[in-house]
């Protein structure tokens, strides 16, 4: 590496064995020159890098980043360092420092200049702020410095590879944020303002391609007949320059379009002709999908195409990139059901889905709870369990909870009056407080009464006016017959406020016109609002809770299984 002869060199203290302790030394260090092991070598980390980089067989934007990284953050601080003086102290405080700040400023004030040039300062001249360098980006620079010395150890420049002894900051945990679905209807929609821009941002909806992958599309890769998109090739941007190269995982793979995406391209080619014929150009089969050439020879580039994209986002308010439409396509596809295999294939993860699993744990997560609602919804009905305390009493609280009904319906406490404070109630009854309000709470759960903050408790429906509202045995579907004549009545149908319950989850609110005391449209009611959050779901374990317009509860309809 110097050129220069290595001399190795140990010094024997003086004393009574000096010269056996001498010749030790002598035999020591004869034995690592034989070797070649000596952990001294005058080779530095810059040199290393050096002849590590000329080796190493990257792909050319992985090179640039890990040379920049070089640059930037391990040379100015350990370059000059011998490689045999490394240890885990050093890289430790290197890390310490990059976690300090990205721009290893000497922690003196000074302002960040918007440009190196000549220039007149404007508000994007502004003092220095220390930022930490991510963890991820750490991480990288461990991986540097631990590939150059796993090679030093394989010259012999090293025993023992010391980065191993060292901790650089632990992985951060995925966590992918792609846009809501009513986000990504709004930027489509802005989108498609202009045709052919939407198309591309529709493309990196339904494929989750990369950015690159989607500049590289030539019409060669598109069969519209089989309705195949075939990934071979990429467009790669680093410091203004451009180039074609293998995808990120140097793998082909093949997506298949559903039917609108291949109408979409099928319209979009016959622009593109037409758009070259009025040239006088033709558009070959090898011309680029999007290009800004009226012939397609050119790409379009990748920074322009995430330039654009977050441009449009931002108009809209929204904070995202077009990365994100990448996690938004996987997203999607596994909250519908498919497998993560199929997920990782269209996505082009390697490892058959370790990938997937390890970034999108959390969407898994919520597609393995769907499935479980779809099996509970296949089991067989249990019976029904009537909720309201109208049975016969058992415990003091359910004794009271009857005793207040019978109030209620005699009239003492009418719909709309708050009943006695529990305490009140607790004493004028001669029961304890605990009893007086599990009786509430009973009322509340079975529907008669609610609670209002600071008010108490107040009456929202009689005894007879709620309890027909459940129904015990099994009731037909309503006929069109049926329908048009409760339709008829205008003095029976009014408008109800109906929420449609699985146990106690919620699943959709909505406003209806129906006659309250016609069981047949009730589970007409009943079986749509299920089919549309549910599919044929067994309409047996849901429950309809009706309301009038001013939010009283009138009763709860369940509808049994056909005998």
């Amino acid at each position: 590496m110097t050129k220069r002869r290595h001399y190795l060199r140990e010094v024997v203290p003086p004393g009574p064995t000096a010269w056996a302790d001498a010749e030790k030394a002598v035999r020591r260090l004869a034995n690592q020159v034989d070797e070649r092991k000596h952990p001294k070598t005058s080779a530095t980390v810059n040199q290393l890098l050096d002849q590590h980089f000329e080796l190493l067989t990257l792909e050319r934007s992985t090179m640039d980043t890990y040379v920049r990284y070089a640059d930037k953050h391990i040379r100015p601080f350990i370059g000059r360092a011998s490689v045999g003086s490394l240890d885990a102290g050093v890289f430790d405080s290197l890390y310490a420092e990059l976690r300090r700040c990205r721009d290893h400023c000497d922690r003196s004030a000074y302002i960040e200049h918007r440009t190196e040039r000549a220039h007149e300062c404007d508000p994007r001249c502004r003092p220095h702020v220390c930022t930490p360098l991510s963890a991820s980006t750490i991480r990288q620079v461990h991986f540097v410095l631990s590939g150059a010395l796993k090679r030093a150890v394989r010259w012999r420049w090293l025993t023992t590879n010391p980065i191993t002894e060292a901790e650089p900051p632990p992985a951060p945990r995925p966590s992918p944020r792609p846009p809501s679905a009513q986000e990504a209807a709004r930027i489509l929609a802005e989108a498609w303002k202009d045709p052919d821009w939407g198309l591309l941002v529709w493309i990196a909806m339904v494929t989750g391609l990369r950015r690159g992958e989607l500049c590289g599309i030539r019409w060669r890769h598109v069969d519209l007949d089989t309705g195949v998109l075939a990934l071979e090739r990429s467009i790669g941007q680093r410091s203004g320059q451009t180039w074609e190269k293998d995808t990120k995982t140097h793998q082909q793979r093949r997506i298949a379009l559903d039917p609108e995406t291949i109408e979409l391209l099928t319209e979009y080619r016959d622009r593109c002709a037409n758009r070259a014929g009025e040239l006088g150009l033709e558009l070959a089969q090898d011309a680029f999908l999007f290009s800004l050439a009226p012939d397609g020879s050119t790409h379009l580039l990748p920074d322009s195409v995430s330039q654009r994209y977050g441009k449009l986002a931002k108009r809209l308010g929204i904070h995202t990139s077009i990365h994100k439409l990448r996690h938004y396509s996987a997203t999607e596809l596994i909250a519908a059901g498919v497998d993560v295999r199929t997920v990782a294939g269209r996505l082009g993860h390697a490892g058959g889905g370790t990938t997937t699993l390890r970034v999108y744990a959390a969407w898994v997560s919520e597609s393995d709870q769907r499935a479980a609602t779809s099996l509970f919804s296949r089991m067989p009905a249990r019976p029904l369990q009537p909720r309201s305390p109208l049975r016969q009493p058992k415990y003091p609280y359910e004794k009271l909870a009857i005793a207040i009904l019978d109030e209620i319906a005699a009239g003492r406490f009418a719909v709309g009056a708050f009943l006695p404070g529990q305490k009140t109630l607790a004493t004028e009854r001669g029961v304890a407080v605990g009893t007086a309000h599990r009786a509430m709470d009973l009322l509340r759960e079975a529907g008669f009464v609610e609670v209002r903050p600071g008010h108490g408790f107040r009456v929202v429906a009689r005894p007879e006016a709620a309890a027909p509202i459940r129904v015990a045995q099994p009731l037909p579907p309503a006929s069109p017959a049926s329908r048009a004549e409760g339709a008829g009545n205008a003095s029976s149908r009014t408008l109800l406020n109906l929420e449609l319950r699985l146990g106690t989850t919620t699943l959709s609110r909505f406003m209806a016109e129906a006659n309250p005391s016609d069981a047949g449209e009730l589970r007409g009611l009943l079986t749509d609002a299920v089919r549309r959050v549910a599919g044929d779901a067994d309409v047996s374990l849901y429950e309809l809770d009706l309301r009038d317009a001013s939010g009283l509860l009138i009763g709860t309809f369940v509808a049994t299984r056909p005998a």
